[in-house]
């Protein structure tokens, strides 16, 4: 986010509302995330505001008085935009800019414009433009407004929901043909995933910025991109691991956060098979944050929205280092028995973690022949969504599949409708 006549970066008040008086702590916490973000963006942060109410008003999200003093702090300090940390509808984002007259972005926006400038490959550019279109389409409705405020008469209404309908139009093509391309690379992953063989694939995840790169750097001696910013890596990225003779797949895909949009993880979905698809997954917590527990929340809620929750997980609390009492390691070993800690930067508890691995039981895995009704379109579907399919024939209004099913997902694919 630089200003393009001036090259600097612009300068952004962030604000946000909170229910009660307990809750204005983990609020400044949400704030100082959102200035993390928005450092990330490129822009720098000049003020926080908070208001306490019961829910953001319905029209503006903060009320009338806050509404003015924020009017008056855009004024005083010239920034260039408001930063919210909630989701606004068009009418919430319309009067807050027509009161500030500045620009204003809402959590998802700021987190959508991160990805489209960190997206490197052509799978994540197309991914992050269907989310950004999906998060564009339901917000064009009032952005021809300023026609309606013509006088009444003939030629005085049509244009403008011509307009909308146009973009609406224009947008819903788009939205099909970037839905199609990222099938097709979708199915070049798969054909990728199918390539590297029967070694157990491991996938790093966490709370962005909790340091899964430096591990996977530490791990494999790879060249992942790690630095201390939200959403350094949106690919994915797999390398070969070895250790005591054995052989891993290891994979670093992007990290979550609170209020993911939805959009983003959607159209992340084909990327994030690497997760769906591994048969254990390397949670990385940064055990320094303050709200560790809760990014381990946010994190398995994701992976429950991808479909990887029953997949067998190892805690691994990075940045040890960072910790001067021992007692809060006891307690968290206390709290997730099993759980492994390291400093990913120095090297700590890194043999630990590789005997875990060297010791950990993989999935087992049953092929199974099935012949399915074509009218059964959800078995088939989920017969995809949790098997590795390797092999489809019609046979007139039969479907015939070679189906490689993990020994976690078996009891399910049995229980199917039209499984025999």
């Amino acid at each position: 986010m630089i200003d393009l006549q001036t090259k600097r970066p612009e300068s952004a008040i962030l604000i946000g509302v909170y229910s009660s008086g307990n809750q204005r702590g983990k609020a400044e916490d949400y704030l100082a995330e959102l200035a993390l973000l928005t450092d990330t963006a490129g822009a720098r942060v000049i003020h926080s505001i908070l208001q306490q109410r019961d829910r953001p008003h319905v029209s503006t999200y903060f009320g009338k008085g806050k509404l003015e003093e924020l009017k008056e702090m855009v004024k005083a300090e010239e920034a260039d935009l408001v930063i919210v940390d909630d989701d606004l509808t068009p009418t919430q984002a319309r009067n807050i800019q027509r009161v500030t007259e500045t620009k204003v972005l809402d959590r998802s926006g700021l987190i959508l414009d991160i990805f489209a400038s960190r997206a490197q490959s052509a799978a994540s550019k197309t991914q992050v433009e269907l989310a950004q279109l999906q998060y564009v389409l339901p917000r064009l409705t009032r952005l021809w407004t300023h026609l309606s405020r013509q006088k009444g008469g003939v030629g005085t209404k049509g244009p403008g929901e011509t307009q909308i309908e146009t973009d609406r139009r224009l947008v819903g093509k788009r939205i099909a043909i970037l839905k199609e391309k990222l099938e097709k690379l979708a199915l070049q992953r798969d054909t990728q995933r199918k390539g590297r063989g029967d070694f157990p694939r491991i996938s790093l995840v966490g709370y962005t910025n909790a340091g899964k790169s430096s591990l996977m750097n530490a791990m494999v001696d790879a060249d992942v991109l790690a630095e201390d910013r939200l959403f350094a890596t949106l690919d994915a990225t797999v390398r070969r691991f070895e250790t005591e003779g054995k052989t891993f797949l290891v994979s670093d895909t992007v990290g979550f956060i609170r209020k993911l949009p939805h959009g983003l993880v959607e159209s992340f979905k084909s990327t994030l098979d690497e997760i769906r698809e591994s048969n254990l997954l390397l949670h990385v917590v940064d055990v320094s944050s303050a709200h560790a527990s809760e990014h381990i929340r946010v994190v398995r809620d994701t992976l429950r929205d991808i479909g990887a929750e029953e997949t067998p997980e190892i805690l691994v609390f990075n940045k040890v280092d960072l910790i001067d009492n021992p007692e809060t390691l006891v307690a968290i070993r206390k709290e997730h028995p099993g759980c492994v800690f390291i400093s990913a930067q120095r090297g700590i508890g890194l043999d630990e973690l590789r005997n875990r691995l060297l010791t950990q039981e993989f999935d087992e895995f049953t092929h199974m022949d099935l012949e399915i009704s074509g009218s059964e379109g959800r078995t088939i579907a989920r017969l995809h969504e949790w098997c590795e399919v390797s092999g489809v024939d019609y046979v007139e209004d039969k479907v015939r599949l070679h189906v490689i099913v993990p020994r976690r997902y078996l009891d399910r694919v049995k229980a199917l409708p039209g499984i025999h």
